[in-house]
């Protein structure tokens, strides 16, 4: 029998194992699922499962059953593997357990796979990383590199895309990087209201750094917010740090500084951010020509904006345009 029911849906199958967080799991069924078209129709289809059905130890006091074993990994377009608490050969001996390693087997050639904190040793485990930039939750860094010598591991980072494969710094990072993924499948839109549903920020860049612990800095009444909000309001302006310490009365060498400590980018870093989503926003939601927009989200002439998306995203505005303002989206993902 069929896992998914609903043929023209983008399928996602999660593989949990013993210990699983259950907030990891949940996180992907409640974020894909929001996912709607403009007429309301969901776009994904989530479907969880594990090696042997049944039911699975989560690392909190309940269990949870699963009904669905491998197979809906040979039928999924992604599969998202999430963390446990519990160890097995993947992260004590960099080597898959026979039984994992059998159900990755069924997954099919050009499906995308992501992993949530930990779940990246299982990625690494079966030889998905070679090669490849990936990262995984600071703590467990050290041991993954050990492990793992061949992965270019970036600990400094919300996610990685390396295009069929992805991967998560820990809990909190998996939500950008579902986001992130239904941003490149569906458009801005789409994602900007998912995050709008389940009440999260819409975007966290996966350059980021990752929270680690660091000094508590002295407690202050001042921040970067009014700066923040000044900058949206005039994106289509040049804009210089001078202009944004101006807003907070700081010397830009201060502005800096607390800028970074708040945003985990610099403040150049976070303005071109946001200038890419306002052309985004702009190519999905408006006829506006390409020129207009490059001079309306601040790249000031559409060779520019080119530049820059094509740096982002890969694409040129029109290609962008006309993916995520055509028909809908094969339940394949083809960006």
């Amino acid at each position: 029998m069929a896992v998914f029911t609903h043929p023209g849906r983008h399928r996602v199958s999660v593989l949990i194992r013993h210990g699983l967080l259950p907030m990891e799991l949940g996180l992907v069924h409640q974020l894909f699922g929001a996912a709607r078209s403009a007429d309301g129709t969901p776009l994904y289809e989530v479907a969880t499962c594990t090696i042997v059905p049944g039911k699975v130890r989560t690392d909190a006091d309940f269990p949870i059953y699963v009904a669905h074993g491998p197979q809906a990994l040979a039928e999924a377009d992604t599969v998202i593997v999430p963390a446990t608490h519990e160890d097995d050969e993947s992260y004590t001996e960099g080597r898959l357990p026979r039984p994992l390693a059998a159900a990755f087997e069924r997954i099919r050639p050009g499906t995308r796979i992501a992993s949530i904190c930990t779940g990246a040793f299982v990625l690494a485990a079966a030889g998905l990383l070679n090669g490849r930039r990936a990262t995984t939750h600071w703590k467990s860094c050290a041991h993954f590199r050990e492990l793992f010598p061949g992965v270019r591991l970036d600990p400094d980072v919300l996610y990685t895309d390396e295009g069929d494969i992805l991967t998560s710094a820990g809990e909190a990072s998996g939500i950008d990087l579902c986001l992130h993924m239904i941003r490149g499948d569906q458009g801005s839109v789409v994602a900007n209201e998912v995050a709008r549903t389940t009440v999260v920020p819409p975007h966290r860049d996966g350059g980021q750094a990752q929270f680690i612990q660091r000094p508590v800095p002295e407690t202050r009444s001042s921040s970067t917010g009014a700066a923040r909000a000044w900058a949206l309001a005039h994106l289509d302006q040049p804009l210089s740090l001078d202009e944004l310490a101006a807003q907070e009365s700081m010397s830009v060498r201060t502005f800096t500084r607390r800028f970074r400590e708040e945003m985990g980018v610099t403040a150049l870093q976070w303005l071109n951010q946001q200038r890419i989503e306002r052309a985004r926003q702009l190519l999905e939601e408006t006829d506006l020509p390409v020129d207009r927009v490059a001079a309306d989200s601040g790249f000031g002439t559409a060779a520019s904006l080119r530049l820059h998306l094509q740096t982002t995203l890969g694409v040129s505005p029109t290609h962008y345009r006309r993916t995520f303002r055509g028909p809908a989206m094969s339940p394949h993902r083809t960006t």
